[in-house]
């Protein structure tokens, strides 16, 4: 097992880079990165981090703590040393998911990263599945459906063609959230990655894919599917609205680029949305004491 933590390595200097990347080099490379950004997540990250754990495919864990203050970090180094995996698990004390997912893109050698959320469930066949996907001309992203826990066959059915029949009616556009986007790392690199100097907003997760796009397409199928936390969510005050919602539809095949940096941008700074609101605004629990 390999590990990095925060009291080992923290602070990426020069010598610490260049002795991780020397470990990790020496070691057959899997073709698959998952990259967990988390805040404040100590009630599900060991059931996510055990989830992907099982996974028919082999891969690294690159765990980003923005900030957390409930221990998160040390159920993730405890998961990762019960289960024996890749793993480094780091700190990014900008806030904010943009910034936690650069810090931790930084890191991946390998050809293919999936981005999970730490409070979500991933069936043993989820890299498989995503890997076939994207070996498939021109796929540059595979993206999943989104089940709740416990989901029958009937209900994994109507998702999937839910998100099936979205794809082929609307194929330029992102149907899939963060929690379910599995990408071709070199194409992702090419169009800067997650990058705060971009897009620091709310709906990074539409963002990148719009980007990623013009490197490929995106696909989706019934076998790639996860599973998110059924706690309660607050997110009426961090969605986009209807009319952005209708105007991106409209406008995603053949105007992406000024949907998203000359429309949507300015009305998120307007309601001052910053990707750093996904943390305290997500969930109900999350106070903003945790912040300071």
């Amino acid at each position: 097992m390999f590990l990095i933590n925060d009291d080992e390595s923290m602070s990426r200097t020069a010598a610490g880079s260049s002795i991780a990347a020397r470990r990790l080099d020496r070691r057959p490379t899997p073709r698959w990165t998952v990259l967990i950004p988390f805040f404040n997540e100590r009630d599900y990250l060991a059931a996510t981090i055990a989830s992907l754990a099982a996974q028919s495919e082999p891969a690294i864990m690159i765990l980003v703590d923005n900030g957390s203050t409930d221990g998160s970090a040390d159920v993730a180094r405890a998961a990762v040393r019960a289960h024996g995996l890749d793993a480094l698990v780091i700190t990014e004390t900008t806030p904010g998911k943009v910034a936690a997912l650069r810090t931790g893109l930084g890191w991946v050698r390998t050809r293919y990263v999936a981005t999970c959320d730490a409070d979500t469930l991933y069936p043993p066949h989820y890299l498989a599945e995503a890997e076939r996907l994207l070996r498939r001309d021109r796929c540059v992203v595979a993206g999943a459906y989104f089940v709740a826990p416990g989901a029958d066959q009937a209900a994994l059915d109507a998702e999937a063609r839910k998100i099936l029949s979205a794809a082929r009616l609307l194929p330029r556009q992102c149907h899939a959230g963060g929690a379910g986007q599995c990408f071709d790392v070199e194409a992702l690199r090419a169009v800067g990655g997650f990058d705060a100097t971009i897009w620091n907003y709310i709906l990074e997760d539409h963002e990148v894919i719009h980007r990623t796009m013009t490197q490929g397409r995106m696909l989706y199928s019934q076998d790639l599917w996860c599973m998110p936390s059924p706690r309660e969510r607050d997110r009426e005050s961090i969605r986009w609205t209807l009319f952005e919602r209708l105007v991106y539809s409209a406008t995603a095949p053949w105007a992406g680029s000024w949907f998203f940096y000359r429309f949507l941008a300015r009305r998120l700074q307007r309601r001052k949305l910053l990707s750093v609101q996904m943390r305290e605004r997500a969930y109900q629990d999350v106070g903003g004491a945790a912040l300071a």
